[in-house]
């Protein structure tokens, strides 16, 4: 995968976390159902409320990004200042290893 972006913000209380996972969830079940074959996507929910996400894309500047391009994340996006307290933290990553297996 050619683009790596990590993702780190705090959300606002418990509530505003669990919307935030709900609208998460959302994301992934609709990349499930489209099946892009060009990006991985992985989501944490830390002990203390805060939010992880990582993503691997492999997909031309001029094509569209699978997880910021579709409804749910649209939904996603909607009130997320609303939710999170600072700032979002994003950066480009570089792959030092990897091995995956399934996950759940």
């Amino acid at each position: 995968m050619e683009k790596r972006l990590f993702t780190r913000y705090a959300t606002s209380s418990q509530v505003a976390a669990d919307e935030n996972q709900k609208r998460i969830e959302g994301v992934f079940e609709e990349l499930a159902q489209k099946k892009p074959d060009n990006v991985s996507y992985i989501v944490l929910r830390l002990a203390d409320d805060s939010f992880v996400h990582v993503s691997f894309h492999n997909h031309r500047d001029d094509e569209p990004n699978p997880i910021s391009s579709s409804a749910a994340f649209a939904h996603f996006q909607d009130g997320h200042e609303g939710r999170r307290v600072g700032a979002v933290e994003q950066q480009t990553a570089t792959l030092v290893g990897s091995y995956v297996t399934e996950i759940a």
